[in-house]
């Protein structure tokens, strides 16, 4: 940990030292850089993961299993990251109090990039055996602290710094991330799928995309150091008082913004992995789809992904972010019943049943992060907001696409859907308890 401190520190300095410039004014255009690039690459190593999950780890690590089984059992690895972030929170929470952001991100990156570049190297149940499993959770769970690590503040910065009029426009700009990583994870996957024999594909051709992972994660690591270490930012995060706050302290003074904050964006957090992970699952291993062709389609839902984020933005600042989650979450609950007939629909179902996924998801999760953001005072908001998003994750997605899968094998699409009904429930419930989140969110 001291030589892994020590190198941190080297980094730190030298992105001091390249970007000593004199005095700098604080733009949110430039934070609002940060935060896309940041995000991306967290997103990029979410959906490398997450796409594998479906169509390698089934067969490199369960291959003793049915199809169907195997992919449950890949599912049932998925959450552990969503349940170790919280954990990871509170680690780098320390080491932010102790030795500063730049310190602490630095090594929550550096951590991340390690543990999915390890899976480009993960050995197959073939070589190993039932070892390969557990070699797999491990580097799921440096994955899962990794990420409770690498929160940087800067979404809050930039929603403090938002123009009058403009909170929900910067509010749905570090949401970009989520479709942007997706293209890109969805690309290299359908590139080296496609183009590949099945054999060669499951031998190396998967193992490519976490390669390029690490070295997003250090493009990202200076994008986002750029900006915490400048003494100006450094001040504002100071002035603002985005400070790290002891993470038992947040909780007992904070307790019900958290869980209220944590279960506002649940439609949204819900939606997120039944038009992601769950319906290539099911095309996967219920069609006879050839799994490229839908991860095309999935591109084609997230680029109507990244529109809607953008329109959130515009909408929120128009009707209040709080009407907004309210709007969506009844049209996510709407769209659990229409969902398995879409999907279930044939070529042109299944198209709709992307796009206007994707449609409701952006402009839910476009300003999910405002509703955590705004729930909070500014003395917890720093700490308050990253344990409110890991538990959103938690709850809302961290157990969708097993929970998903397992029930439409047993029950058929229908229970799939039903799944996304209780996610807008919770969203809605939430959202007319609380009348304090209400006032801030509007």
């Amino acid at each position: 940990m001291n030589q892994a401190i020590a190198s941190s520190a080297t980094a730190e300095q030298d992105v001091r030292s390249m970007y000593a410039d004199g005095h700098r004014d604080v733009r949110p255009g430039e934070i609002a850089i940060g935060v896309i690039i940041g995000r991306t690459s967290e997103f990029f190593d979410f959906f490398v993961y997450a796409i594998a999950s479906v169509l390698v780890f089934p067969q490199v690590v369960f291959p003793y299993l049915d199809r169907v089984t195997g992919t449950l059992w890949s599912f049932a690895l998925f959450p552990l990251a969503f349940i170790a972030r919280p954990i990871g929170t509170q680690i780098f929470m320390a080491i932010d109090r102790k030795h500063g952001r730049g310190t602490k991100l630095t090594i929550a990156l550096f951590l991340l990039g390690t543990s999915t570049v390890s899976l480009a190297f993960l050995p197959t149940y073939g070589q190993i055996g039932h070892a390969s499993a557990v070699v797999l959770a491990l580097l799921r769970i440096g994955q899962g602290l990794a990420l409770g690590g690498a929160w940087d503040g800067l979404a809050s910065l930039l929603a403090l710094n938002a123009p009058e009029g403009k909170r929900g426009w910067y509010a749905m700009v570090p949401q970009l991330g989520a479709p942007l990583g997706l293209l890109v994870a969805s690309g290299l996957f359908a590139f080296f799928h496609g183009l590949l024999p099945p054999a060669d594909f499951l031998y190396w051709g998967w193992r490519y995309p976490f390669f390029v992972a690490f070295a997003l994660n250090v493009v990202a690591l200076f994008a986002r150091l750029r900006i915490v270490v400048t003494p100006e930012y450094t001040q504002l995060f100071k002035t603002r008082e985005l400070t790290p706050s002891p993470v038992g302290a947040t909780i007992k003074s904070q307790w019900s913004n958290i869980v209220i904050g944590a279960f506002a964006p649940l439609a949204s957090f819900a939606l997120f992995h039944m038009v992601t992970v769950f319906p290539l699952s099911w095309i996967n291993l219920f069609t006879r789809e050839d799994p490229t062709r839908f991860l095309l389609i999935e591109m084609v839902g997230a680029l109507f992904g990244l529109g809607a984020i953008v329109v959130s933005g515009m909408l929120a600042d128009r009707i209040g972010r709080r009407s907004l989650l309210g709007y969506t979450a009844a049209g996510i609950a709407v769209f659990g019943f229409v969902a398995p007939l879409l999907l279930n629909g044939g070529d042109k179902g299944e198209l709709a049943f992307m796009i206007v996924g994707f449609v409701l998801l952006g402009l839910s999760f476009g300003q999910s992060s405002g509703a955590v953001t705004s729930n909070f005072p500014k003395g917890a908001r720093y700490t308050g907001a990253a344990l409110t998003s890991d538990l959103a994750w938690l709850f809302g997605a961290g157990f969708a696409p097993l929970a998903a899968l397992l029930l439409a094998d047993t029950f058929g699409l229908v229970a799939a859907g039903l799944y996304l009904l209780s996610g807008a429930v919770g969203t809605l419930v939430a959202l007319g308890l609380n009348k304090e989140l209400a006032r801030r969110l509007d």
